[in-house]
C-alpha cells in the first residue's frame, strides 16, 4: 500500500487529529493490505482493483467517512448506536469520539465483497 495518506496528514495542523487519522490509516493498512490508498479530491481514499471502497475527509469538528452509499443501509443502526451523525451517503465521527473499528472493518469487508466483480470506480447501482 502506498503511503499517500502521509502527505494528507502532513497538511493537518491539529496534532491530535493527525494522530487519530494516522492510527486509523495504519490500522486499515494492516487489516486490509490488499487496499491501495490514493489522494483524490483532496482526501484519502482506499481502493481495491481500482474500484472505490472507502474515503475520508476532515472538518473542524469531525472526520467524514464515505463508503459506497449502498453499504450504509446495512449498518445504519450501528452508526446510530455509536452516536455518529449520518446521511444517506456518509457518516461522521467527532474528533473526541472513539472509532468503532469493528464497524469500519465490516463496512470495508462488505464493500470489497460487493464490488468483487465491479470494474468501474463507483458502484453503478445502489
Amino acid at each position: 500500500m502506498t503511503k499517500a495518506y502521509k502527505v494528507f496528514l502532513s497538511d493537518m495542523t491539529q496534532d491530535s487529529h493527525r494522530h487519530k487519522l494516522n492510527v486509523l490509516f495504519q490500522w486499515i493498512e494492516q487489516q486490509f493490505p490488499e487496499l491501495q490508498c490514493t489522494i483524490k479530491w483532496h482526501q484519502p481514499i482506499f481502493t481495491h482493483h481500482q474500484t472505490f471502497i472507502i474515503g475520508f475527509s476532515i472538518a473542524k469538528n469531525h472526520v467524514t467517512i464515505s463508503p459506497e452509499p449502498g453499504c450504509l443501509k446495512y449498518v445504519t443502526q450501528r452508526i446510530q448506536d455509536n452516536g455518529y451523525s449520518h446521511t444517506e451517503f456518509i457518516f461522521r465521527i467527532k474528533w473526541h469520539d472513539s472509532i468503532d473499528y469493528d464497524l469500519l472493518s465490516d463496512i470495508i469487508k462488505l464493500n470489497i465483497t460487493e464490488k468483487a466483480n465491479v470494474t468501474t470506480f463507483w458502484h453503478t447501482s445502489k
